[in-house]
């Protein structure tokens, strides 16, 4: 059993992002019945490792809310290979479609400055709104 700051210590997490994702419920510690003293909470070997997943699926894009969904299962080894499978291809079409909206983003910016960088600064700001396109722009 360990304490908060050496869970800290040993995961590189800070204390106060360890609290918040006890409170969100990733997890959970437990205090000692037999001590009266203090309120400390002690953390098992299992919340080391609900970290360290909890650390990958947030670097792979995972919010805490899907990450919630699955962590306890997933650790745990009772989350099916197929249900596994099927968490990580909604992830994907996630990424698709932000990839998408971040293409037509890059598009309206390239459009205005184009349209700056060739003086046309009058309909910058209007082809950004309008989505419109008024001559071939160089490939980006």
């Amino acid at each position: 059993m360990k304490l908060i700051n050496q869970l800290s210590k040993e995961t590189g997490i800070p204390i106060g992002t360890i609290r918040f994702y006890e409170k969100t419920g990733l997890f959970t510690g437990e205090k000692k019945e037999e001590v009266k003293t203090n309120n400390y909470v002690y953390y098992g070997d299992d919340v080391v490792e609900k970290l360290r997943f909890i650390q990958m699926a947030k670097a792979v894009g995972f919010t805490l809310a899907e990450i919630k969904e699955v962590v306890d299962a997933w650790y745990k080894k009772q989350i099916s290979k197929k249900a596994k499978i099927q968490v990580l291809d909604k992830k994907l079409l996630q990424i698709e479609e932000k990839i998408k909206e971040l293409k037509s983003v890059k598009k309206q910016i390239a459009i205005c400055k184009f349209n700056i960088e060739n003086e046309n600064i009058e309909n910058a700001d209007e082809i950004i709104i309008s989505g419109g396109r008024p001559f071939d722009l160089p490939p980006y």
